[in-house]
């Protein structure tokens, strides 16, 4: 509902004694009309701006919930039980780009709210799984407060942003496999901004099957060092496990390899991960 429309409905319901009493309330003379309410101001308090940022938002958050895992039935199609699914994920996504102005919606926010969903919509308990929007929210919240600082283009450049925290993967590999990273960076120069930003941002979803994304979101979320540590170790094990294919590669076949990273066992990838953090001690 636009601001014109909430206007229209507030006079309407005035109690009105005749019709031409009611025409009257409902005339807003040109001088009563403030700068915030005129639909073309750009200010940031003008209800018509806000109406137009949030319609584009909603908008966004729309196409890409339809995006979402098109290969599972749970998550596209026209079914019922999936757009139900889909109304869900953009309920949680639009409450919290309205309760998070200084990070709003950004594109890839569905990838890592789905599996959080998808969890909580298939617990056993009936009782438990109808209040899965509700917990997805709160976990989803939980979750991003964690990562929220890699979603502000304005900390990018920050120790905190998204490139600090890459250049850690980037130290970190160096750390337990030096040669690798010399060839990466320095030989073939594959800047890890190339595929790391995608890895980190959207915490693998978009690197594995749904499935895989689970097991490895079991040790991120349960790891007592915490997710963003724990994500590095993941990111540097997934270079490390495609060395000899690295080595052997250039800047083209390489960067074509990590951003369409080959099956593996991610048993295997979560034990190198984790032997990381024991050399580390």
């Amino acid at each position: 509902m636009n601001p014109s429309e909430i206007t229209r409905r507030m006079y309407n319901s005035t109690n009105c004694d005749t019709d031409d009493a009611k025409y009257e309330r409902a005339l807003l003379s040109r001088s009563e009309i403030t700068h915030g309410e005129h639909p073309l101001s750009l200010g940031k308090t003008s209800v018509w701006n806000l109406f137009f940022q949030d319609t584009e938002i909603i908008e966004q958050i729309d196409r890409d919930v339809k995006r979402t895992h098109p290969d599972m039935h749970f998550f596209s199609g026209d079914s019922q039980f999936a757009r139900s699914n889909q109304e869900a994920l953009k309920n949680v996504l639009i409450i919290f780009a309205k309760l998070n102005p200084g990070v709003r919606y950004v594109q890839g926010m569905n990838e890592i709210l789905a599996p959080l969903y998808y969890v909580f919509k298939n617990d056993p308990d009936e009782e438990n799984a109808a209040f899965a929007e509700a917990d997805a929210f709160f976990c989803f919240v939980e979750l991003l407060s964690g990562f929220r600082d890699n979603f502000v283009q304005q900390l990018d450049n920050s120790v905190v942003g998204i490139r600090s925290t890459i250049t850690r993967l980037s130290q970190l590999l160096r750390e337990h496999d030096e040669e690798l990273w010399r060839h990466l960076e320095v030989t073939s120069k594959v800047n890890p901004q190339f595929y790391a930003f995608r890895w980190i941002t959207l915490l693998l979803t978009q690197e594995f099957n749904f499935a895989d994304i689970l097991h490895i979101w079991d040790t991120l979320l349960s790891d007592p060092d915490g997710p963003q540590e724990t994500l590095l170790r993941v990111c540097c094990a997934m270079l490390v496990l495609i060395r000899k294919r690295l080595l052997a590669g250039d800047f083209t076949s390489n960067l074509k390899l990590l951003q369409s990273y080959p099956t593996t066992n991610i048993s295997h990838l979560l034990y190198v991960a984790n032997k990381f953090r024991v050399q580390s001690v």
